[in-house]
């Protein structure tokens, strides 16, 4: 996961992913990946707020076990909740059976049907049982909060070339992303606030 935007074959792929809104309004959707987690969680949630923003948190089951009141207060703050799986395989490396039950085990946890494959990776196998009972969420723009080699202003920069009307932008509220977070998400928030823009959470289905 390394380029801002999706290549245009892989969308045409895996038709029936959501990847970006369409919408002539001036929203954007951002989403935080691979929490909840204490040490991170809570301060997103309190930016959010600053801006009445709402998000969607694509939450990996075994970090709502461990921390069932963050994922209570993203739910009582008006955000939408999202699969993650239960601890965060990687599709292209994880037998299939497998795979499906990590997914339906991160169902149970977080109780959404909105699905984001960690790392963006699946088979075309997994892809094609999954997308039966879950509406699957991609992105159009990458923040790379997670990246290591990036600086907070590389960070940043990424998203504001990146993001236009309806994107589905993807942070991370992980301890590994969160020098960058921290850096990238109160400028995101205030920039384009300024541009008019309104931060929306994902509909249960983001397509109706």
């Amino acid at each position: 996961m390394v380029s801002v935007r999706i290549p245009w074959l892989v969308s045409a792929v895996f038709r029936g992913v959501v990847w970006r809104i369409p919408t002539s309004n001036k929203e954007l959707f951002l989403t935080f990946d691979d929490g909840p987690v204490p040490e991170v969680t809570p301060w997103v949630l309190d930016e959010l707020a600053r801006y009445g923003a709402k998000a969607t948190f694509f939450c990996i089951g075994q970090n709502c076990a461990a921390h069932p009141e963050l994922l209570e207060r993203i739910q009582r703050e008006g955000h939408t909740v999202g699969d993650h799986t239960w601890d965060h395989p990687r599709g292209r490396r994880t037998p299939f059976r497998s795979y499906l039950r990590n997914t339906v085990r991160g169902e149970h946890a977080t109780g959404s049907r909105l699905f984001r494959p960690p790392y963006g990776s699946l088979t075309w196998q997994q892809y094609r049982a999954l997308r039966k009972r879950y509406q699957v969420i991609l992105w159009d723009v990458l923040s790379a909060d997670y990246d290591q080699r990036i600086s907070g202003p590389q960070c940043w920069d990424r998203v504001k070339r990146g993001t236009k009307r309806g994107s589905i932008i993807v942070f991370h509220d992980s301890l590994k992303a969160e020098k960058n977070l921290r850096y990238t998400l109160p400028r995101a928030l205030e920039y384009f606030a300024a541009q008019g823009f309104r931060f929306r959470a994902l509909a249960t289905d983001p397509r109706a």
